[in-house]
């Protein structure tokens, strides 16, 4: 036997030892590795200690932060919908949490109905007009360090707004004046500021001085930095808000809104005119629809690729008695971790906006017999490599946010919506108030280069004007007998769909509680580059040196994602709501 030193970084190294084969321990090394992944594995190292979720009889909504979390149940208790509850509650995020909750970004929103009809909403942001695709490369072919991520280039036409105004013909029962006037509120009198986000602000203190409308909201007299405790107040979004009570749509994407967000792009070199954001278009689609161990699983379709990939998961996991290697073992993670690798693998190569790849192949990725040919790629005494096939994926922003609304009467609502990296450009719209996207970073930036580091140029997901950029946002409900059983959604770019994944484990196949699901630790692989991603204290160390043993590569990361969940109870109808722990100012509230 070849013996070789093995470094951790967790703890340093150990020999472990090499068969001819290379990769392959001997049939009682294996019984010795398995038997003692299973040993060691802890049944739930993290929600042991969770929270008891919110309960409620009637309605339940859960969202990054109280005051949000607030409006939307004050709205069902004045006779609106969930639908109407998550309208108004996406407004109030966009005061109460500038970091992901927008009026500048885009996202989507799923919507389940008390009759079992469900149906999604894509608002996710366009590229302009004037977006080319090679318009973030020099004359050499060289990416320009950033340009994707910052600056005025990097806005796509802004798509909440109108998602909200599809969603609200279909299902509301509010005027735009009650589901914009919580916001106006909360924009007019302010509210006090969380050590959270007087820590972001000052944090970003740089950013906001380099534009002068970031640095009027985001800073007191333009300079000094705010504190905890301080009462922010948004007198420009306020503004910009009213003329959304008026107007609805035509508030936003017509008139003065619309003139001074085209005249602030074009005295600074962005590419967003007034014929862009008039043309701007939400769409209704149906949503992807699986199964997993006799539930079914509402999730995004394209431009999203976080439900074809959710499912896809799930078709390969279901083949897996998961509960028997026990919650986070050694075994447990390696096949999760397999399992994303394939799945992240398909989405490099196929997954783009669906009105500009008609090819998707969606049925097929969907399809138990995928899974089951993914399934036989998986060996279970080892990792496999990441094999660089002409396709890849960069790294994105993590900063989103995601709520979840059912109603007493039964009507689910999932939405996730985002700016892209946390407070987006960092660019606050001249007059206007509310912070722009960057989401252009989310398309492919460099045609035709594809690498091992991260770079990716392939078609699907290349710039073209009036395209809508790929997506991770899953937002996701779970149904069982026909009605919804569990509603789910995180922010954190790539990590959404795998965070999605644990969470619904947890409570089917480890029968945790909407806290517990949430609290969990986890971990993420995305394919490349070629790393195991572990939440610190999601597992033993014993079972981090057994991934290593297996061929992982092991890096101990912080928190992934911050989701927010709703579960009701079948037989009782009791709603369990929980915001995730790692979200500082997150809340159920329920009535």
């Amino acid at each position: 036997m070849n013996i070789r030193q093995v470094t951790s970084p967790l703890s340093g190294s150990w020999t472990v030892g090499r068969g001819p084969a290379s990769s392959r321990l001997d049939g009682a090394g294996l019984l010795v590795l398995f038997i003692t992944a299973l040993l060691i594995s802890p049944l739930n190292l993290q929600a042991g200690g969770s929270k008891p979720p919110e309960r409620s009889r009637h309605g339940m909504v859960v969202t990054s932060h109280s005051l949000a979390s607030q409006v939307g149940i004050e709205m069902m208790k004045r006779g609106g919908n969930a639908v109407d509850a998550a309208i108004a509650t996406g407004f109030a995020l966009a005061v109460v949490h500038p970091a992901a909750g927008n009026i500048g970004g885009g996202g989507f929103m799923i919507v389940f109905t008390k009759d079992g009809k469900v149906t999604s909403f894509d608002f996710r942001e366009k590229a302009p007009a004037g977006a080319r695709e090679r318009m973030y490369v020099d004359a050499k072919g060289n990416y320009v360090e950033d340009l994707s991520h910052e600056g005025y280039l990097s806005v796509g036409v802004p798509g909440t707004v109108a998602g909200f105004d599809l969603a609200k013909k279909k299902f509301g029962t509010k005027s735009w004046k009650e589901l914009v006037a919580p916001a106006v509120r909360l924009a007019e009198r302010g509210f006090p500021l969380s050590w959270q986000m007087a820590d972001d602000f000052n944090s970003l203190k740089t950013d906001w001085r380099k534009y002068p409308a970031s640095a009027r909201v985001f800073l007191k007299k333009d300079t000094i930095a705010y504190e905890p405790g301080d009462i922010w107040k948004q007198l420009d979004l306020a503004r910009t808000l009213k003329r959304i009570q008026r107007n609805g749509r035509d508030g936003f994407y017509r008139g003065e809104t619309a003139r001074l967000l085209a005249l602030d792009m074009k005295r600074n070199g962005g590419l967003i005119t007034e014929d862009d954001l008039a043309a701007y278009e939400a769409k209704e689609r149906a949503p992807v629809h699986g199964t997993y161990r006799g539930y079914d699983v509402y999730s995004m379709a394209p431009p999203s690729s976080g439900g074809t990939a959710l499912i896809e998961m799930l078709n390969i996991l279901e083949g897996f008695d998961l509960r028997s290697y026990g919650h986070n073992s050694a075994q447990y993670l390696h096949l999760l971790a397999e399992t994303m690798r394939a799945a992240f693998a398909d989405r490099a190569r196929y997954l783009g906006d669906p009105d500009f790849n008609p090819e998707i192949p969606i049925a097929r990725l969907l399809s138990k017999e995928h899974a089951e040919a993914q399934r036989r790629q998986i060996e279970m005494s080892r990792a496999s490599k990441s094999v660089l096939t002409g396709f890849s994926e960069p790294e994105k922003g993590t900063e989103t946010t995601h709520f979840s609304v059912v109603d007493r009467e039964g009507n689910a609502v999932v939405v996730t919506y985002t700016l892209e990296y946390g407070y987006g450009s960092r660019i606050v719209a001249d007059g206007l108030g509310f912070l722009l996207n960057n989401e252009m970073g989310d398309f492919n930036s460099v045609p035709g280069l594809t690498d091992s580091t991260g770079n990716i140029g392939t078609r699907p997901n290349q710039i073209a004007p009036g395209k809508r950029m790929l997506s991770s946002m899953t937002p996701t409900i779970v149904s069982k007998d026909g009605r919804p059983w569990m509603l789910i959604g995180t922010p954190g770019g790539r990590t959404i769909i795998n965070t999605i994944l644990q969470c619904v484990l947890n409570a089917v196949d480890f029968r945790m509680n909407i806290s517990e699901a949430i609290t969990a630790g986890r971990i993420h692989h995305q394919w490349f580059p070629d790393v195991l991603r572990i939440e610190r204290g999601a597992t033993t160390l014993d079972s981090q040196r057994l991934l290593v043993t297996m061929g992982h590569r092991v890096q101990p990361i912080g928190p992934l994602g911050r989701a927010m969940g709703i579960m009701i109870d079948p037989r009782s109808g009791i709603r369990y709501g929980a915001p995730d722990p790692r979200a500082a100012d997150g809340m159920a509230a329920g009535y």
